[in-house]
Protein backbone atom coordinates (compact mmCIF):
# COMPACT_ATOMS: atom_id res chain seq x y z
CA UNK A 1 0.00 0.00 0.00
CA UNK A 2 1.28 3.20 -0.85
CA UNK A 3 -0.35 6.79 0.08
CA UNK A 4 1.51 10.35 -1.28
CA UNK A 5 -0.90 12.57 1.11
CA UNK A 6 1.17 15.61 2.68
CA UNK A 7 -0.49 14.87 6.07
CA UNK A 8 0.70 11.96 7.71
CA UNK A 9 -2.02 10.79 9.12
CA UNK A 10 -3.98 11.15 6.05
CA UNK A 11 -1.40 8.84 4.58
CA UNK A 12 -0.94 6.51 7.62
CA UNK A 13 -4.55 5.98 7.00
CA UNK A 14 -5.04 5.72 3.32
CA UNK A 15 -2.07 2.83 3.65
CA UNK A 16 -3.80 0.56 6.34
CA UNK A 17 -7.26 0.95 4.54
CA UNK A 18 -5.87 -0.27 1.17
CA UNK A 19 -3.81 -2.74 3.36
CA UNK A 20 -7.13 -3.74 4.84
CA UNK A 21 -8.99 -4.23 1.46
CA UNK A 22 -6.20 -6.16 0.07
CA UNK A 23 -5.13 -8.67 3.18
CA UNK A 24 -7.75 -8.26 5.74
CA UNK A 25 -6.96 -7.56 9.72
CA UNK A 26 -4.46 -9.28 11.62
CA UNK A 27 -1.73 -9.89 9.28
CA UNK A 28 1.55 -11.18 11.01
CA UNK A 29 4.19 -8.79 9.82
CA UNK A 30 3.86 -5.49 8.41
CA UNK A 31 6.72 -3.21 7.05
CA UNK A 32 6.78 0.27 7.16
CA UNK A 33 8.87 2.86 4.95
CA UNK A 34 7.70 6.30 5.83
CA UNK A 35 9.83 9.33 3.79
CA UNK A 36 11.88 11.65 6.00
CA UNK A 37 9.20 14.42 5.40
CA UNK A 38 7.14 12.73 7.93
CA UNK A 39 10.03 11.71 10.60
CA UNK A 40 8.63 13.36 13.39
CA UNK A 41 5.19 11.18 12.78
CA UNK A 42 6.61 7.30 12.84
CA UNK A 43 5.37 6.92 16.34
CA UNK A 44 1.82 8.11 15.95
CA UNK A 45 1.95 5.81 12.30
CA UNK A 46 3.15 2.85 14.25
CA UNK A 47 0.44 3.14 16.92
CA UNK A 48 -2.06 3.40 14.33
CA UNK A 49 -1.16 0.17 12.24
CA UNK A 50 -0.69 -1.21 15.52
CA UNK A 51 -4.36 -0.30 16.70
CA UNK A 52 -6.14 -0.62 13.24
CA UNK A 53 -4.81 -3.35 11.64
CA UNK A 54 -4.16 -5.63 14.21
CA UNK A 55 -0.77 -6.56 13.08
CA UNK A 56 1.03 -8.97 15.47
CA UNK A 57 4.59 -7.83 14.59
CA UNK A 58 5.93 -4.38 13.17
CA UNK A 59 8.99 -2.82 11.59
CA UNK A 60 9.42 0.08 9.47
CA UNK A 61 12.43 2.91 9.03
CA UNK A 62 12.40 6.48 7.21
CA UNK A 63 14.19 7.05 4.01
CA UNK A 64 14.74 9.73 1.76
CA UNK A 65 12.81 7.90 -0.91
CA UNK A 66 10.50 4.83 -0.98
CA UNK A 67 9.07 2.99 -3.63
CA UNK A 68 6.03 0.64 -3.90
CA UNK A 69 4.67 -1.20 -7.07
CA UNK A 70 6.08 -0.05 -9.92
CA UNK A 71 6.73 3.33 -8.79
CA UNK A 72 9.72 4.98 -6.70
CA UNK A 73 8.73 8.01 -4.60
CA UNK A 74 12.20 10.62 -5.05
CA UNK A 75 12.25 12.99 -2.01
CA UNK A 76 8.57 13.65 -1.58
CA UNK A 77 6.36 12.71 1.29
CA UNK A 78 5.24 9.24 0.90
CA UNK A 79 4.29 6.53 3.33
CA UNK A 80 4.26 2.72 2.01
CA UNK A 81 3.12 -0.22 3.85
CA UNK A 82 4.11 -3.57 3.28
CA UNK A 83 1.55 -6.79 4.86
CA UNK A 84 1.63 -10.36 5.09
CA UNK A 85 -0.02 -13.33 6.55
CA UNK A 86 3.78 -14.81 6.97
CA UNK A 87 3.07 -17.14 10.10
CA UNK A 88 4.49 -16.30 13.22
CA UNK A 89 7.81 -13.81 13.27
CA UNK A 90 10.03 -12.72 16.01
CA UNK A 91 11.20 -8.79 16.70
CA UNK A 92 14.56 -8.15 17.37
CA UNK A 93 16.37 -5.29 18.55
CA UNK A 94 19.76 -4.81 18.09
CA UNK A 95 21.61 -1.88 20.09
CA UNK A 96 25.10 -0.19 18.92
CA UNK A 97 26.73 -3.25 21.29
CA UNK A 98 25.32 -6.30 20.07
CA UNK A 99 28.28 -8.48 20.10
CA UNK A 100 26.24 -11.52 18.13
CA UNK A 101 23.21 -12.17 16.26
CA UNK A 102 20.61 -13.80 18.34
CA UNK A 103 19.86 -17.84 18.55
CA UNK A 104 17.27 -17.68 14.84
CA UNK A 105 16.04 -21.12 13.48
CA UNK A 106 17.79 -22.16 10.61
CA UNK A 107 15.88 -21.84 7.03
CA UNK A 108 14.86 -18.49 8.79
CA UNK A 109 15.08 -15.01 6.74
CA UNK A 110 15.80 -12.10 8.74
CA UNK A 111 14.83 -8.32 7.61
CA UNK A 112 17.09 -5.53 9.27
CA UNK A 113 16.67 -1.90 9.38
CA UNK A 114 19.47 -0.34 10.92
CA UNK A 115 20.78 3.41 11.88
CA UNK A 116 24.01 4.25 9.45
CA UNK A 117 25.38 6.50 11.86
CA UNK A 118 25.53 4.00 14.86
CA UNK A 119 24.97 0.71 13.67
CA UNK A 120 28.00 -1.39 12.24
CA UNK A 121 26.65 -4.95 11.02
CA UNK A 122 30.01 -6.42 10.65
CA UNK A 123 29.76 -8.64 13.66
CA UNK A 124 26.17 -9.65 13.12
CA UNK A 125 26.83 -10.91 9.81
CA UNK A 126 29.86 -12.56 10.37
CA UNK A 127 28.21 -14.48 13.59
CA UNK A 128 24.99 -15.33 11.13
CA UNK A 129 23.83 -19.06 12.15
CA UNK A 130 23.47 -21.41 9.13
CA UNK A 131 20.97 -21.86 6.77
CA UNK A 132 19.96 -17.54 7.49
CA UNK A 133 19.39 -15.06 4.99
CA UNK A 134 19.60 -11.34 5.68
CA UNK A 135 18.19 -8.84 3.55
CA UNK A 136 17.93 -5.02 4.51
CA UNK A 137 19.24 -1.57 4.52
CA UNK A 138 20.49 1.88 6.62
CA UNK A 139 18.02 4.66 7.45
CA UNK A 140 18.86 7.27 4.80
CA UNK A 141 16.01 10.35 5.75
CA UNK A 142 18.31 12.06 7.60
CA UNK A 143 22.73 12.93 6.91
CA UNK A 144 22.98 13.64 10.37
CA UNK A 145 23.28 11.07 13.79
CA UNK A 146 20.07 10.94 15.45
CA UNK A 147 17.83 12.51 12.24
CA UNK A 148 16.95 8.62 11.31
CA UNK A 149 14.12 6.25 13.01
CA UNK A 150 13.42 2.96 13.40
CA UNK A 151 10.57 0.96 14.41
CA UNK A 152 10.02 -1.94 16.26
CA UNK A 153 6.17 -2.68 17.36
CA UNK A 154 5.55 0.18 20.06
CA UNK A 155 8.90 1.32 20.26
CA UNK A 156 10.85 3.94 17.60
CA UNK A 157 14.47 4.03 18.26
CA UNK A 158 17.08 6.51 16.84
CA UNK A 159 20.11 4.34 16.80
CA UNK A 160 21.30 0.46 16.77
CA UNK A 161 18.99 -1.62 14.32
CA UNK A 162 15.69 -3.71 14.45
CA UNK A 163 15.15 -6.70 12.48
CA UNK A 164 12.44 -9.12 12.28
CA UNK A 165 13.10 -12.83 11.34
CA UNK A 166 10.80 -14.59 8.89
CA UNK A 167 9.83 -18.39 9.72
CA UNK A 168 10.84 -20.70 7.38
CA UNK A 169 8.47 -22.06 4.47
CA UNK A 170 7.73 -18.86 2.58
CA UNK A 171 9.71 -19.32 -0.60
CA UNK A 172 12.46 -16.63 0.20
CA UNK A 173 15.34 -16.62 -1.82
CA UNK A 174 17.60 -12.91 -1.94
CA UNK A 175 18.15 -11.48 -4.81
CA UNK A 176 21.70 -8.81 -4.98
CA UNK A 177 22.17 -6.99 -7.93
CA UNK A 178 25.42 -4.63 -7.40
CA UNK A 179 24.98 -3.52 -11.27
CA UNK A 180 28.93 -3.57 -12.25
CA UNK A 181 30.42 -5.18 -15.10
CA UNK A 182 33.95 -6.57 -15.15
CA UNK A 183 36.69 -5.46 -17.70
CA UNK A 184 40.20 -6.31 -18.25
CA UNK A 185 41.06 -9.94 -16.99
CA UNK A 186 41.48 -11.06 -13.22
CA UNK A 187 44.21 -11.22 -11.28
CA UNK A 188 45.48 -13.33 -8.51
CA UNK A 189 46.52 -10.74 -5.51
CA UNK A 190 50.06 -11.26 -4.88
CA UNK A 191 51.34 -8.83 -2.26
CA UNK A 192 48.34 -6.71 -0.85
CA UNK A 193 48.53 -4.27 2.93
CA UNK A 194 45.14 -4.31 4.33
CA UNK A 195 43.10 -2.09 1.69
CA UNK A 196 46.43 -1.67 -0.44
CA UNK A 197 46.50 -3.66 -3.56
CA UNK A 198 50.42 -3.68 -4.26
CA UNK A 199 50.63 -6.15 -6.78
CA UNK A 200 48.18 -8.20 -9.16
CA UNK A 201 49.79 -11.07 -10.76
CA UNK A 202 53.09 -10.27 -9.65
CA UNK A 203 53.40 -6.94 -11.03
CA UNK A 204 52.61 -3.73 -9.71
CA UNK A 205 48.67 -3.16 -9.43
CA UNK A 206 48.79 0.76 -11.12
CA UNK A 207 50.94 -1.30 -13.58
CA UNK A 208 47.35 -3.44 -14.39
CA UNK A 209 45.68 -0.74 -14.11
CA UNK A 210 47.23 1.36 -16.88
CA UNK A 211 47.52 -1.57 -19.57
CA UNK A 212 43.60 -1.49 -18.37
CA UNK A 213 43.07 2.16 -19.43
CA UNK A 214 45.20 1.81 -22.32
CA UNK A 215 43.80 -0.80 -24.11
CA UNK A 216 39.74 -0.06 -23.13
CA UNK A 217 37.65 1.31 -25.78
CA UNK A 218 36.38 4.87 -25.66
CA UNK A 219 32.96 3.88 -24.03
CA UNK A 220 34.62 2.04 -20.99
CA UNK A 221 37.87 4.52 -20.55
CA UNK A 222 35.33 7.10 -20.00
CA UNK A 223 33.45 4.86 -17.13
CA UNK A 224 36.65 3.95 -15.74
CA UNK A 225 37.47 7.70 -15.54
CA UNK A 226 33.77 8.27 -13.86
CA UNK A 227 34.61 5.96 -11.09
CA UNK A 228 36.64 2.72 -10.89
CA UNK A 229 35.37 -0.18 -8.88
CA UNK A 230 37.00 -4.05 -7.56
CA UNK A 231 35.45 -7.00 -8.14
CA UNK A 232 36.47 -9.54 -5.40
CA UNK A 233 35.89 -13.30 -6.46
CA UNK A 234 34.18 -14.80 -3.37
CA UNK A 235 34.15 -18.32 -4.42
CA UNK A 236 37.88 -19.31 -5.72
CA UNK A 237 36.38 -22.86 -5.87
CA UNK A 238 34.69 -21.56 -9.44
CA UNK A 239 36.99 -22.03 -12.85
CA UNK A 240 35.15 -18.97 -14.49
CA UNK A 241 33.55 -16.12 -12.72
CA UNK A 242 30.71 -14.75 -13.79
CA UNK A 243 27.39 -12.26 -12.41
CA UNK A 244 27.19 -12.53 -8.95
CA UNK A 245 30.48 -14.08 -8.40
CA UNK A 246 32.52 -10.71 -6.93
CA UNK A 247 31.76 -8.43 -4.28
CA UNK A 248 31.92 -5.41 -5.78
CA UNK A 249 34.50 -2.33 -3.49
CA UNK A 250 34.88 1.12 -4.81
CA UNK A 251 38.41 1.68 -5.67
CA UNK A 252 39.39 4.84 -3.52
CA UNK A 253 42.92 5.70 -4.94
CA UNK A 254 46.23 4.96 -6.86
CA UNK A 255 49.90 6.05 -5.41
CA UNK A 256 51.54 5.92 -8.96
CA UNK A 257 55.18 6.42 -7.05
CA UNK A 258 54.22 3.10 -5.09
CA UNK A 259 52.44 1.52 -7.22
CA UNK A 260 49.16 0.39 -5.23
CA UNK A 261 45.70 0.83 -5.39
CA UNK A 262 43.34 1.40 -2.69
CA UNK A 263 40.30 -0.09 -2.35
CA UNK A 264 37.10 -0.03 -0.07
CA UNK A 265 37.83 -3.44 1.91
CA UNK A 266 40.55 -5.56 3.00
CA UNK A 267 41.77 -8.07 0.38
CA UNK A 268 44.12 -10.62 1.24
CA UNK A 269 47.18 -12.35 -0.53
CA UNK A 270 45.84 -15.20 -2.74
CA UNK A 271 42.22 -13.58 -3.71
CA UNK A 272 41.25 -13.26 -7.39
CA UNK A 273 40.25 -9.69 -8.03
CA UNK A 274 38.99 -8.10 -11.29
CA UNK A 275 38.42 -3.98 -12.15
CA UNK A 276 35.04 -3.65 -12.56
CA UNK A 277 33.14 -0.62 -14.04
CA UNK A 278 29.33 0.64 -13.73
CA UNK A 279 26.77 2.88 -15.24
CA UNK A 280 23.24 2.66 -16.01
CA UNK A 281 23.04 -0.14 -18.93
CA UNK A 282 25.33 -2.35 -17.05
CA UNK A 283 23.00 -2.22 -13.97
CA UNK A 284 19.74 -2.59 -15.62
CA UNK A 285 21.32 -5.27 -18.01
CA UNK A 286 22.40 -7.28 -14.37
CA UNK A 287 18.87 -6.57 -12.25
CA UNK A 288 17.83 -8.00 -15.55
CA UNK A 289 19.28 -10.40 -15.99
CA UNK A 290 18.98 -11.95 -12.08
CA UNK A 291 14.95 -11.22 -12.46
CA UNK A 292 14.35 -13.23 -15.51
CA UNK A 293 13.90 -16.66 -14.62
CA UNK A 294 12.43 -15.53 -11.47
CA UNK A 295 9.12 -14.96 -10.45
CA UNK A 296 7.20 -14.10 -6.75
CA UNK A 297 4.42 -13.31 -4.91
CA UNK A 298 6.21 -10.55 -3.11
CA UNK A 299 9.47 -8.77 -2.65
CA UNK A 300 10.84 -6.29 -0.26
CA UNK A 301 13.28 -4.11 -1.67
CA UNK A 302 16.64 -1.81 -0.62
CA UNK A 303 17.62 0.20 -2.99
CA UNK A 304 21.01 2.32 -3.17
CA UNK A 305 20.07 6.61 -2.56
CA UNK A 306 22.28 6.11 -5.39
CA UNK A 307 20.26 4.58 -7.85
CA UNK A 308 17.36 5.81 -9.04
CA UNK A 309 17.15 9.29 -10.90
CA UNK A 310 20.77 9.69 -9.50
CA UNK A 311 21.84 6.92 -11.60
CA UNK A 312 18.84 6.00 -14.51
CA UNK A 313 17.79 9.73 -15.27
CA UNK A 314 14.56 8.93 -14.49
CA UNK A 315 12.52 7.29 -11.41
CA UNK A 316 10.70 3.77 -11.31
CA UNK A 317 14.06 1.96 -12.83
CA UNK A 318 14.49 -0.62 -10.00
CA UNK A 319 10.79 -1.01 -9.04
CA UNK A 320 9.60 -1.67 -12.71
CA UNK A 321 12.07 -4.61 -13.30
CA UNK A 322 11.33 -5.90 -10.32
CA UNK A 323 7.57 -6.12 -10.34
CA UNK A 324 7.38 -6.65 -13.95
CA UNK A 325 9.93 -9.42 -13.61
CA UNK A 326 8.40 -10.85 -10.80
CA UNK A 327 5.30 -11.06 -12.31
CA UNK A 328 3.89 -8.83 -8.58
CA UNK A 329 2.85 -5.30 -7.91
CA UNK A 330 3.31 -6.63 -4.23
CA UNK A 331 6.89 -4.61 -4.36
CA UNK A 332 7.70 -2.21 -1.57
CA UNK A 333 11.03 -0.67 -0.38
CA UNK A 334 13.24 2.01 0.43
CA UNK A 335 16.56 3.74 -0.55
CA UNK A 336 19.19 3.18 1.74
CA UNK A 337 22.43 4.63 2.36
CA UNK A 338 23.99 1.06 2.46
CA UNK A 339 22.27 -1.98 1.61
CA UNK A 340 22.90 -5.57 3.36
CA UNK A 341 22.64 -9.03 1.17
CA UNK A 342 24.45 -12.25 0.39
CA UNK A 343 26.70 -12.55 -2.13
CA UNK A 344 27.56 -16.27 -2.76
CA UNK A 345 27.52 -18.19 0.36
CA UNK A 346 27.90 -14.94 2.48
CA UNK A 347 26.58 -11.64 3.61
CA UNK A 348 28.19 -7.80 3.41
CA UNK A 349 27.31 -4.31 3.68
CA UNK A 350 27.35 -3.00 -0.07
CA UNK A 351 27.07 -0.36 -1.55
CA UNK A 352 25.06 0.94 -4.80
CA UNK A 353 22.76 -2.02 -4.60
CA UNK A 354 19.59 -3.18 -5.72
CA UNK A 355 19.08 -5.78 -2.63
CA UNK A 356 15.79 -7.82 -2.09
CA UNK A 357 13.98 -10.20 -0.40
CA UNK A 358 11.66 -12.12 -2.46
CA UNK A 359 8.73 -14.23 -0.75
CA UNK A 360 6.89 -17.33 -2.54
CA UNK A 361 9.44 -17.40 -4.96
CA UNK A 362 9.77 -20.05 -7.98
CA UNK A 363 12.70 -20.13 -10.59
CA UNK A 364 11.33 -20.61 -14.42
CA UNK A 365 14.61 -23.41 -15.21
Amino acid sequence: AVSEHPNPGIAIGEAVGQVLDQVGPGPDLAVLFIAGHHVDSVRQSGEVISSTLGVQTLVGATAVSVLAHRQEIEESPAVVLWAGHTGPCRPLRLGTDSSSFPDIEPGSSVVILADPFSYDPSVLLSTLPPQVEVVGGFASASSQPGGNRLLLDDAVYEDGAVAVALPPGLGIRPLVSQGCRPVGEPFTVTEANDNLLIELGGRPSVDRLRDLVSTADDRTRSLIGRGLHIGVVVDEQREAFELGDFLIRAVLGVDPSQGWVAVGDRVPVGTTVQFQVRDAATASAELRTLVQPLRADSALVFTCNGRGTNLFGRSGHDAEHLSDGLATTAVAGMFCAGEIGPVGSRHFLHGFTASSLLLGAQSLD
